[in-house]
């Protein structure tokens, strides 16, 4: 027998399953930053490779010395390179069972690419946006929720209206996390944040999509609450989002400062719901 399969044989003691004397839980433990290919479906009926950035966790009660790590890369292996809202969702049971966990927790982190067309001319090119799946199981019951960074234009209303010509604007970046109940595609939260702002940006714009786009950013300032309250406008009236967090940060173009705001709130306690 080759030596490799004789130490295959040999028993090796479980340390992780060792009884542990500090009586103290953790809250999480598990597994970060690991990148992995995955297929993501989108709107358009397409499937898009990427590569996704996971963090994987569970929780440890007081009495086990550790988890075993390697369970959580063997269950994103199990799931080879397709992952869909459906296959995520099984992930989060598959976490807590085969860890033996109560609750369980997975982050998946990857660009997403939107093909955009310039409002003049009608080029094409492509515009990427920072997306997450983020699921939580506790007790068998798995919450979802989606996550999506989308750079806006925003100009500023003071500035508008004190300048005898011209007002300053930036580059903004408004952060959605969306709990859902049903299939609610990543570009449908894009292109809701891309409404309500001063201006969407592209990719690739001509002269006649450039003078466009800034001429639309002038006659729609806004002040970065005002983003996040057109959003949440926007949100409370989406039936298929639960809960939601909005945050606009403005990246000021006069200043040596970001400016912020963030409005968050659960829905399914909403009398007016």
């Amino acid at each position: 027998m080759p030596e490799a399969e004789k130490l295959a044989t040999v028993p090796i003691e479980d340390v992780q399953a060792r009884r542990d004397s500090r009586r103290i839980p953790i809250n999480k433990v598990g597994i970060k930053d690991i990148r992995h290919p995955v297929r993501v479906g989108g709107r358009d009926g397409q499937e898009q490779h990427t590569v996704a950035n996971f963090n994987m966790y569970v929780n440890l009660p007081q009495h086990f010395k550790g988890t075993h790590m390697s369970r959580f890369v063997q269950i994103l292996e199990g799931h080879d390179t397709e992952i869909t809202v459906q296959s995520f969702r099984e992930m989060l049971h598959e976490v807590a069972e085969r860890l033996e966990a109560e609750s369980g927790h997975i982050e998946m982190g990857f660009p997403l690419f939107v093909r955009k067309t310039a409002p003049v001319t009608g080029v094409q090119s492509l515009m990427d946006y920072q997306v997450a799946f983020i699921g939580e199981i506790h007790e068998g019951e798995p919450e979802l929720a989606i996550r999506v960074v989308v750079p806006v234009t925003s100009l500023c209303p003071c500035s508008k209206e004190i300048s005898r010509y011209g007002a300053h604007n930036q580059r903004s970046h408004v952060t959605v996390t969306a709990k859902t109940r049903d299939l609610l595609w990543v570009e449908d939260l894009i292109d809701l944040v891309e409404e309500e702002a001063s201006c969407e940006l592209y990719g690739l714009l001509k002269r006649p999509d450039e003078k466009y786009v800034t001429e639309r950013a002038y006659e729609n300032p806004k002040f970065v609450e005002d983003l996040v309250r057109d959003v949440a406008i926007r949100l409370n009236d989406e039936d298929r989002v639960l809960a939601y967090n909005v945050t606009a940060e403005n990246f000021e173009s006069i200043h040596n400062h970001s400016a912020f705001a963030e409005i968050e709130h659960d829905k399914t306690g909403d009398p007016r719901r």
